[in-house]
């Protein structure tokens, strides 16, 4: 194999020579610069923090970049917040978001090394925010209040970082663990989460990883070696092909014409992240040693490469070689593998399987608390799991988009820590959906504004108002619930997510196919019930019944009547809708015509604003 190119060796030399400069003291460090950890740092430090980012690998981005899964997986119409950011930079790279749709797998796709270039250049733009690579954290613990971090360099040199509050941004938690923080490994029982789908007993089985290569057309013969210990029956039924007897996964199978185009990239590329007797391993590392996840990584090199191999001899994709102008690695393969699962800690709250399929019909009113919001199905990898015919059929089970609830990333147990990538206190069958990137980089993007507000107000992070966060994430043009009728940037968006979240309107969620969606249907005539829980959310006793559609003169009257009671000034009340109703484009105001809740929102988000009337609770209660 060829070794690594000048441009990866500058960039390894960068990171080391940076490494003197690591601070003596920070406001927020990140520890892990992956998905997660590089939005947390951006938007901690556009909130004027000052902000270390610390990260092992020569570079940042994670399981997007060093973990070579380029190719995103839902949230494609709902480009929030950095997440928004992030994928218009990459069109940008690429003339365009035709340009990244290369493959069929996703509607973004794109080189490893570009991904990383584009986190590379939104971390320098900002002046507060510092990031080092080639820093591996040895310890951390709290000492007179403060957190003090033994890290070590690229030479092998200890440095003593102190900080204020820590972001754990790492790739299994392992910052959680060394803190102190509770936490779940594998499945739960049915009887802990009340999922129904989940095992009747709990269990250690985590999902598959993968180590992702990325091919490329040389128009020459390119195969590898022979890898030690291959088996080409592990691979024969990746696709329909002559060496398939016993296909296993029909439904998912494709000839293999179309199978390696799944994760085509951009310049000929393609990414091979094939989950059907692809390069999906089985190991569980999360509580292993250094030494020892090191010695597992390796096997799992050596699947993927068996992988190759197979595509390259038996399936005739032998111009198709391991690129070489991609990751900074002397086996040419990506820069850690891409882990589906982690340590999952006990946080003020866990989200569930329930909370995410029928939002509204739980004790806990989490959907009140979102801060983040995905729209792919619950999938798990588990087919190279040995006895993976006893686990449950999580292969996208079918829920609606959802919200994540901000509680999920705060410790119960220990103070200013705030736990983001897939660490956050989900249910096993949940994280099938929330590891997914988009979601993890508007986690990261939460965690940033949460340390932030904690650090300028000098209070615990438990103790921040659920709905200041909530604040600076749509001030930062970011979703807190996953409403599809009004999408980020358009007049609208704002205050349907306002009132969403107070949960006076309700969103109406369903699956197809790989899309999840929920609407909140703003077209659709305002009804009694509508009414009745703007009257429940103030505590009054509602005049309407029934599901009759309500007028614009009649919505309009209850709402200045509970304005009165509410105390707003209502002597300018006509002039406040009618500007409404020009802000909004609704066309002329017809107090006889049905009001629709579009309509609605905007009048009660406007004249009586509850967002900022009621604050919640982490679990949702209001508490005023």
């Amino acid at each position: 194999m060829k070794k690594i190119t000048s441009v990866f060796a500058s960039l390894a030399l960068f990171a080391t020579a940076a490494n003197a400069t690591l601070p003596e003291s920070v406001d927020l460090l990140v520890v892990g610069g992956g998905a997660s950890g590089v939005t947390a740092g951006i938007q901690a430090a556009r909130m004027g923090t000052n902000t270390l980012i610390i990260e092992e690998q020569p570079w940042i981005g994670g399981m997007l970049t060093s973990a070579g899964v380029s190719a995103t997986d839902g949230n494609f119409r709902m480009q929030g917040g950095l997440w928004g950011e992030f994928l218009k930079n990459l069109a940008a790279r690429y003339g365009g978001f035709e340009g990244l749709h290369t493959g069929w797998v996703s509607s973004v796709l794109f080189e490893p090394k570009v991904g990383e270039d584009v986190f590379r250049k939104m971390t320098e733009a900002e002046k507060n925010l510092q990031v080092e690579n080639e820093i591996t954290l040895i310890s951390i613990g709290k000492d007179k209040g403060r957190w003090i971090a033994t890290v070590k360099d690229a030479d092998g040199k200890l440095h003593h970082i102190e900080a204020r509050l820590v972001i754990d941004a790492t790739e299994l938690g392992d910052v959680a663990k060394m803190a102190g923080v509770k936490y779940d490994i594998g499945m739960e029982s049915r009887s802990v989460t009340g999922e129904d789908i989940a095992p009747e007993h709990a269990n250690g089985i985590i999902q598959d990883l993968t180590w992702v290569a990325i091919l490329k057309d040389y128009g020459k013969d390119m195969t590898i070696p022979m890898p030690a210990n291959y088996n080409r029956e592990d691979y024969v039924c990746s696709t329909f092909n002559p060496l398939c007897t016993d296909p296993k996964e029909p439904a998912r199978m494709r000839v293999p014409e179309v199978m390696i185009t799944y994760g085509k990239l951009p310049n000929n590329k393609y990414m091979i992240n094939w989950p059907i007797s692809g390069n999906d391993y089985y190991t569980n590392v999360i509580e292993l040693d250094r030494e020892q996840r090191e010695a597992e990584f390796a096997k799992a090199r050596e699947f993927a490469l068996g992988f190759v191999y197979f595509l390259q001899s038996e399936l005739g994709f032998q111009n198709l070689g391991l690129a070489d102008d991609e990751f900074p690695t002397e086996h040419q393969l990506a820069l850690i593998p891409y882990h589906r699962e982690s340590r999952r800690i006990h946080g003020l709250v866990r989200f569930d399987l329930n909370d995410m399929a029928k939002p509204y019909d739980q004790e806990q009113a989490l959907y009140r608390t979102g801060i983040a919001v995905g729209d792919y199905p619950v999938d798990h990898h588990h087919k190279r799991y040995t006895g993976a015919d006893s686990l449950p059929d999580l292969h996208f089970h079918p829920v609606p988009s959802f919200s994540l609830p901000l509680g999920t990333l705060i410790p119960q147990d220990v103070d200013d820590l705030i736990v983001a990538e897939k660490s956050i206190s989900v249910s096993n069958i949940v994280n099938g959906a929330t590891r997914l990137q988009p979601v993890v980089l508007q986690i990261g993007q939460a965690a940033g504004a949460l340390a932030s507000l904690a650090l300028a107000d000098g209070k615990e992070v438990r103790d921040i108002p659920v709905r200041e966060v909530q604040k600076v994430i749509l001030d930062a043009n970011g979703y807190l619930l996953p409403y599809l009728d009004v999408p980020v940037g358009t007049p609208l968006f704002k205050p349907l997510q306002r009132i969403g979240a107070t949960g006076i309107l309700h969103g109406t969620g369903f699956n197809v196919d790989w899309s999840n969606q929920t609407w909140l249907y703003i077209e659709n005539p305002l009804v009694a019930e509508d009414m009745t829980r703007l009257y429940d959310f103030y505590s009054m006793d509602s005049p309407y019944e029934g599901n009759a559609e309500i007028s614009v003169r009649d919505a309009l009257a209850s709402i200045k009547a509970i304005a009165e009671i509410q105390k707003k000034d209502v002597k300018k009340f006509d002039k406040q809708v009618a500007e409404v109703w020009k802000k909004y484009d609704f066309g002329k105001l017809n107090r006889k015509a049905v009001m629709t809740r579009g309509q609605f929102a905007a009048v009660v988000d406007e004249i009586l604003n509850p967002f900022d009337a009621r604050e919640v609770t982490i679990t949702g209660d209001f508490i005023n």
